[in-house]
């Protein structure tokens, strides 16, 4: 089945079975690994990416529900120059991070949240993420990094 979207500001065009998730789309047949995958149940987050402007499991949708739709996976965040998205460079700058493994997922979470919650405060910031866990940080220093980010965010508009 061919299956037609955009992914991070380009045309993709991809065959497939129908059988396909759209988190397989994108790191077999579009070799964009940075969506990972974690737990293949939707528990962990690890696979979140941003279909038409909200946050999804990816593991959760068939790539042929993303026909004709926008995607964006954390290798589209970044400007053209290499710049960091403002939540990336507030994961990093806050230490939001250790293994790394929910990461990608974590910062397109973070992303959603703060386009639509703009003034959530910490305790809402952890409910809005309890989607995405991580095994590693504790999660003050990824609430601290969402604020930041959000910040960031709100200072460039375009992010």
């Amino acid at each position: 089945m061919n299956v037609q979207f955009t992914v991070n500001g380009r045309a993709a065009s991809i065959d497939i079975p129908p059988n396909t998730l759209l988190v397989h789309a994108l790191r077999e047949h579009l070799h964009l690994t940075g969506t990972h995958v974690g737990c293949d149940t939707s528990q962990c987050g690890a696979c979140t990416v941003i279909v038409d402007g909200r946050a999804i499991k990816s593991c959760t949708m068939l790539a042929v529900q993303a026909q004709g739709c926008e995607v964006q996976t954390i290798e589209g965040l970044a400007a053209a120059d290499g710049s960091l998205h403002p939540m990336q460079a507030a994961f990093k700058q806050c230490h939001g991070l250790q293994c790394g493994f929910c990461t990608p997922g974590m910062v397109m979470s973070a992303i959603d949240l703060c386009r639509h919650s703009p003034e959530a405060g910490d305790g809402e910031i952890r409910e809005l993420l309890e989607g995405n866990i991580c095994r590693c940080t504790g999660y003050q220093n990824i609430v601290a990094a969402v604020k930041k980010g959000r910040e960031g965010m709100q200072a460039a508009p375009s992010a």
